[in-house]
């Protein structure tokens, strides 16, 4: 099989693919075959049809249409493979020359047009310093965390007063349109501050007494009338505020294993550090992937239109011209970073093993709530592995390239973050797939 490939965008090119008779024979037999099992001819018995009587009942035309049609996505595959091209799309594909109906030795030619994964230029690894936060724990820091703590053995005791931010109430709700009522609730409790409710509600709680009420108006949240601006009446049953316990050696044997507060604050203090510790490894990342972010990478239209239009059409709003605009945005930076990440997983040669592929999994079945054995099996099923495979060694890549930049704190300390960075190591028996690939 010859191949030859010619560029016509930087994310596209043009497949030129000619293929001997001898290639094409091995599924010119399987057609053949193939039809012999479906047609019914007066004595013969079914799949035991000759060709020539084949030829003659169905056409030698037919039958060079099934082995083309095929055998053409191998074909096409293998010459990809062959010119190290990086598919991003689905193949426009025009036969430009088939075998004669009375020729043994003709040859199939086709062209295909691909978008391409483009060549990006990546920055050289130990050029970058990224800059992350200093470990200091401060006093106030402390303190919230020992705040924390206090609020969660404190009580609530019901006060005579107006409510005011951080107090607990309990409200009846009242939500009407047009003199209607829309819903009601009655009895629940509520912190002011929480903005865990209905837009306004805190502003219009904030003053009340108990026995008070109030009207306000907002979108509500749920329901059938979710998103219907209504006439919202509050009125408040009780005030309650949370007292905390004294911050003493006493709270601390309650709240802990420590039996000085002063014990109890310096675990406080470890642990903010240890978070914080732990935090810069995050905040590394985050800052390397903006570093990939600035790389200028041209990107395949026919691709995100494709993505844009799926996207779209799974809402139902593909006449939603502003929403489009917002999505395509989000398809360019996701497929432009996807680029990137499959060019530095590429030249970091990562690997992806069995073991690793099944962690992801399995974390993924977890968050979705289900079954792990049959969330992979519909994930096989329909083809997402090679997909998986390369999400996971995107993020490897990730981790491997911070072990290979400089990392320092405000003060331009180096910071040593390599215990966070383990990845498993490779096997030759354990590998699933290259994951610069999908």
């Amino acid at each position: 099989m010859k191949s030859t490939v010619e560029s016509l965008e930087p994310t596209k090119v043009k497949l030129t693919v000619e293929v001997t008779y001898d290639e094409l024979k091995p599924s010119i037999d399987h057609a053949y075959k193939h039809i012999a099992e479906q047609v019914q001819v007066p004595g013969f018995r079914k799949g035991k049809v000759p060709a020539r009587i084949i030829d003659q009942r169905v056409g030698r035309a037919a039958v060079l249409e099934h082995a083309i049609n095929e055998s053409l996505g191998g074909f096409y595959s293998e010459a990809a493979r062959e010119n190290e091209l990086r598919p991003l799309g689905r193949p426009d594909v025009d036969v430009t020359r088939v075998p004669d109906t009375d020729d043994t030795s003709g040859e199939l030619h086709f062209t295909a047009e691909v978008e391409i994964r483009p060549e990006v230029e990546l920055p050289d690894l130990s050029s970058i310093t990224l800059t992350v936060d200093d470990l200091e724990v401060t006093d106030a820091e402390v303190d919230e965390r020992v705040t924390l703590l206090r609020e969660r053995f404190g009580t609530l005791v019901g006060v005579d007063r107006p409510a005011a931010d951080t107090d607990f109430v309990v409200i009846d709700l009242e939500a009407k349109a047009d003199g209607e009522v829309l819903d009601s609730v009655k009895g629940i409790s509520y912190q002011i501050g929480s903005e865990s409710m209905l837009d306004g509600l805190d502003e219009a709680l904030d003053g009340l007494s108990a026995g008070e009420s109030t009207t306000f108006t907002s979108a509500l949240v749920a329901g059938e009338n979710a998103g219907r601006d209504s006439e919202i009446t509050v009125t408040v049953e009780q005030v309650k505020e949370r007292q905390l316990p004294e911050a003493d050696d006493d709270f601390a044997q309650l709240a802990s294993e420590f039996d000085t507060f002063d014990e109890l604050v310096a675990d406080l203090r470890e642990q903010a550090g240890q978070q914080k510790e732990q935090g810069r490894v995050t905040q590394a990342r985050d800052l390397l992937l903006a570093e990939f972010d600035k790389i200028e990478v041209p990107l395949p239209s026919g691709v995100i239109e494709t993505e844009v239009h799926s996207h779209l059409e799974g809402e139902g709003r593909l006449e939603d011209e502003t929403h489009r605009a917002e999505v395509t945005e989000e398809v360019k930076e996701g497929l432009r970073r996807q680029i990137v990440l499959d060019t530095l997983a590429e030249k970091l040669s990562v690997k992806v093993g069995q073991g690793e592929l099944l962690e992801f999994l399995l974390n993924a079945a977890r968050q979705y709530g289900q079954d792990p054995n049959e969330f992979i099996r519909n994930i096989d099923s329909s083809g997402q592995i090679p997909g998986v495979v390369a999400e996971v060694a995107r993020s490897k890549s990730v981790v491997l390239a911070l072990r290979d930049v400089t990392i320092v704190d405000g003060a331009g300390n180096s910071v040593d973050i390599s215990e966070y960075l383990a990845v498993p190591e490779d096997t030759e028996d354990d590998e699933a797939a290259e994951g610069s690939e999908d």
